[in-house]
């Protein structure tokens, strides 16, 4: 596996597990709609860390006065090292990031609902159409077509509106001196400086996931140095303030992960009768001859190629739900952030920019999830009854979600916390107790 790629393996698979990944991708994305422009980036003030004790402080400048020489023996410019490893403070909230034990894991059905919905739909075909220049001349260089493209920027930051607010400086300095991984940080941390010392990325504007991600289509620092391009050519990769370069380093991410131009990622299929569900598995390849042999058809009813193209089936709810083929594009796509669900996401955010239809087999729950306007619309009713949630933004956070169980247990739902189409239909035709 090339350095870039386990970079972005590592930052998925172990820095952000499944669960957590996926409550960070839909906290990102709960924004309220706002009309789609030009997101206009600008350097937010970075979060403030938890106060760190005396000792705790001491020994962070301890371990970074040794990182420093490192660095410059690593070819880091001696200005740049000594300029923004100065009074860093430690952040002991990335530790917990980095320990992080979800209390309960997000269906699928869940995941997709919030992150592949018609506000980002429509907000992605509207920076389909204001990018379009920018986009063409991305696929013309990099052969990655623009709803793919547009897919990564919608799931990753919400096309530039939520980049996130983590001093990357900070972040990474902690996480290299404490807790595991610390080699991993440290490449990182160094990476990060060389980006500052080419002038890249405006210092004040370096803030984003507490793992290190940054920018519009959020890399680590060293997937930057690999891969990020200028491509509106002022002489800087600026994946945070720059549209075009963001766009751009996206696609040729993509394309040294193995994109195939002019491929499909796959297709939803159905499968036949009595059907070996152990067959299915993304590492467990046939040629899609074989599948076809087997009954396999696209879900449309057209027959799968009687070809020799290596593709797996993937089942991410069991044989009773949605089936899929998957060919080399997806994995290409999988490389961005190791996670299956999160490659599904973007590639049918992809179709659906291309103006295709949402899944044809239905997801097997009888609680479907909730889009971002859903959720703000529960947030919305679980105010009225008097829940102390705080705004009505569409993330589930532990008010909304200690709100929830109180809902279920009035009204005789599971007691979970889990916000579901179930409890907020409930809740639509049931009037709060004022009003009752």
């Amino acid at each position: 596996m090339t350095p870039i790629l386990r970079a972005a393996a590592f930052a998925a698979a172990v820095l952000l597990p499944a669960a957590q990944a996926v409550a960070q991708s839909l906290a990102q994305s709960s924004s309220p709609a706002a009309p789609v422009s030009p997101p206009a980036v600008q350097a937010s003030r970075p979060a403030a860390p938890p106060a760190a004790s005396a000792a705790q402080q001491a020994a962070l400048d301890a371990c970074l006065a040794r990182l420093r020489a490192d660095a410059i023996a690593r070819g880091v410019p001696r200005a740049a090292v000594e300029r923004h490893l100065a009074g860093l403070e430690r952040d002991p909230s990335v530790l917990e990031s980095l320990d992080f034990q979800p209390e309960f894991r997000t269906p699928i059905w869940d995941y997709l609902a919030g992150l592949v919905d018609t506000q980002r739909v429509d907000d992605g075909r509207a920076m389909l159409e204001r990018w379009r220049e920018v986009l063409d001349g991305v696929q013309a260089r990099h052969g990655v077509d623009p709803a793919t493209v547009v897919a990564v920027w919608g799931v990753e930051s919400d096309f530039g509106r939520a980049t996130g607010r983590k001093s990357i400086l900070r972040s990474l300095a902690t996480l290299s001196c404490e807790g595991r991984r610390q080699a991993f940080f440290r490449n990182e941390l160094f990476a990060s400086l060389r980006i500052l010392a080419e002038g890249h990325v405006d210092p004040a504007a370096f803030n984003g996931s507490w793992a290190g991600a940054f920018g519009q289509t959020q890399f680590m620092p060293s997937t930057f140095l690999e891969a990020a391009v200028d491509f509106d050519g002022d002489g800087r990769r600026d994946i945070v303030g720059t549209v075009p370069d963001a766009l751009a380093s996206t696609a040729n991410y993509l394309r040294r992960a193995g994109w195939r131009t002019g491929e499909p990622w796959g297709w939803e299929v159905r499968l036949p009768e009595g059907f070996d569900a152990s067959l299915a598995g993304r590492s467990k390849r046939r040629p899609l001859a074989d599948w076809a042999a087997r009954g396999v058809r696209r879900v449309d009813g057209r027959p799968l190629e009687a070809s020799q193209t290596a593709s797996a089936l993937l089942l991410p709810a069991g044989s009773a739900g949605p089936a899929f083929i998957v060919l080399r594009n997806f994995d290409a796509v999988y490389a961005y952030n190791a996670a299956e669900s999160y490659a599904l996401a973007i590639v049918h955010l992809a179709d659906r920019l291309r103006g295709g239809t949402p899944f044809v087999t239905p997801w097997p729950t009888d609680d479907p999830g909730l889009s971002r306007a859903e959720r703000r619309e529960l947030q919305t009713l679980l105010l009225a009854r008097g829940h102390p949630i705080g705004e009505a933004d569409g993330m589930i956070g532990s008010l909304s979600r200690r709100a929830i169980r109180d809902e279920q247990a009035r009204i005789g739902l599971p007691q979970d916390g889990r916000a579901g189409m179930k409890l907020l239909a409930t809740l639509r035709r049931d009037p709060p107790a004022a009003s009752r």
